[in-house]
C-alpha cells in the first residue's frame, strides 16, 4: 500500500465520492479558490468546476441547512464546516434536523448528509 499523508487521503477520498456519483458535492467557507483548512480541497475546483465545489458565506447554521434540504431531495453533499467548534453555531441543523429527519418522518425522509470538520493540532 502507497504511503500518503492524512491530507492527501482525505482529497482522495473527496475526488472517490465525486468522480463515482454526480448528485455528490462540497460546500463550506473557503473550500474553492482557497483550498479549504489545510488545503483538503485544494484544486478541485479546478478540475469539478463551481457547481460541485461551493464556496459559502459565513453562516455555519446556513450552509449545514442547506446542505441538509439538498440530501432530502436525492443530492449528496459533503458540508465541510472550518473547525469543529464553529459546528456548535449549526447544532439546531445537525441535531434536530439532518439527525432526526428520518425517525420523524417514519422513514419517508432520508437524509444523506456528510459533515467533515478539522480538530486537533498541526504538523507535518
Amino acid at each position: 500500500m502507497a504511503e500518503m499523508t492524512l491530507r492527501d487521503a482525505m482529497t482522495k477520498a473527496l475526488k472517490e465520492a465525486l468522480d463515482t456519483d454526480e448528485r455528490c458535492f462540497l460546500m463550506g467557507e473557503d473550500i474553492g479558490a482557497y483550498g479549504g483548512p489545510y488545503a483538503v480541497t485544494r484544486g478541485l475546483l479546478e478540475e469539478y468546476g463551481e457547481e460541485r465545489i461551493r464556496d459559502t458565506p459565513i453562516s455555519e447554521a446556513a450552509f449545514v441547512g442547506a446542505g441538509t434540504g439538498a440530501a432530502m431531495v436525492g443530492m449528496r453533499p459533503i458540508v465541510e464546516v472550518k473547525t469543529i467548534n464553529f459546528s456548535l453555531v449549526a447544532i439546531d441543523q445537525i441535531v434536530n434536523h439532518a439527525a432526526k429527519l428520518s425517525y420523524m418522518s417514519d422513514g419517508q425522509i432520508s437524509v444523506p448528509l456528510i459533515i467533515r470538520t478539522v480538530t486537533g493540532g498541526v504538523g507535518s
